[in-house]
């Protein structure tokens, strides 16, 4: 794949300038060699465009311990917030694709969940725990859903991938697509930048984390995470940049597993790729990019059967 941006200028070697009266002696060894040219600005505008999700207040459904804001729903997210006593609290959002969601509430304040299943009738309940694994209702809510624009639910912020315009993540990511000319070429250099600099945590991946949320500037800072981080940070890049991005989980394999998708412009969603060759798409992830030898990627991962995807955030 193409190089990062620190791979765009030519390098050059130092040495004695021509004419000079040092003539063809060798190189200073103490002497550093001449800086690689800045990059050249591409055409494609690589300002950020962070989207932000909103609880207006308009459409609200509420009782004493919780509250559904869905005023933005037809942007393909929900915003939920629990302001009861009990320490432990679960989301569960059931689409009409029927694939059930289960989110942890961590804050007593509002926070975003994505709507992935589509036009129609979505249940979004709140329990609360009572002993061990032992959840309560708190509230339950039926909501129908008209999504404005397919693509917009994958260009918000949520739980699961979570930036704003000052996270430093997106900030990066703005700088390492400065010298792209297309969506395409903003994709490439945002996957060349992770799996040059993010490597798996191996130690972290057989902990097993439970009910466990990226931080992508976290992951940006210690430069390792697990297939989660790695999806939830390209996921989070792309975002920022305009591009709408799946993050998607699943089974590589017999493996649970995270990777993305992104939608380009009149080619529609490529699925569970990264790498464009210039002529066809090969299939392929951030985590798998970083962590295993392309030979060996591609024999696991084949024409893309082995991906089963469950879910989608």
């Amino acid at each position: 794949m193409s190089g990062t941006l620190t791979d765009q200028g030519t390098s050059g070697n130092a040495g004695s300038p021509a004419g000079t009266d040092q003539g063809n002696a060798s190189a200073d060894p103490g002497k550093e060699a001449a800086p690689s040219a800045e990059p050249v600005k591409g055409s494609r505008d690589n300002s950020i465009r962070c989207l932000v999700p909103a609880a207006d207040g308009t459409l609200v459904l509420s009782n004493e311990v919780a509250e559904i804001d869905y005023s933005h729903c037809e942007d393909g997210y929900v915003s939920v917030k629990y302001f009861g006593e009990v320490p432990i609290i679960k989301l569960r959002i059931t689409g009409p694709d029927e694939v059930v969601y289960t989110y942890d509430l961590k804050t007593n304040d509002f926070e975003v969940f994505p709507l992935t299943g589509g036009n129609g009738d979505y249940t979004v309940a709140v329990y609360e725990n009572i002993e061990d694994t032992q959840y309560a209702v708190a509230m339950s809510e039926i909501i129908n859903v008209e999504i404005a624009d397919e693509l917009t639910p994958y260009l918000y912020p949520n739980q699961y991938v979570n930036f704003t315009k000052d996270s430093e993540s997106v900030k990066l990511a703005s700088e390492i697509v400065y010298s792209a000319n297309s969506d395409i070429e903003a994709v490439e250099l945002v996957y060349d930048y992770i799996i040059k600099n993010i490597t798996y945590d191996t130690a972290k991946a057989e902990s097993k984390p439970t009910n466990y949320v990226p931080d992508i500037d976290e992951i940006l800072d210690i430069k390792k995470g697990i297939c989660l981080d790695y999806a939830s940070l390209m996921c989070s890049m792309l975002r920022s940049q305009g591009i709408p991005t799946r993050l998607e989980i699943g089974y590589a394999a017999d493996a649970y597993h995270a990777w993305i998708s992104v939608h380009i412009d009149d080619i529609g969603w490529v699925n569970g790729i990264i790498e464009f060759t210039g002529t066809t798409w090969q299939l392929m992830d951030p985590t798998f990019g970083a962590s295993t030898n392309d030979d060996a990627l591609k024999k696991f991962i084949g024409d893309g059967t082995n991906y089963t995807l469950q879910k989608i955030y």
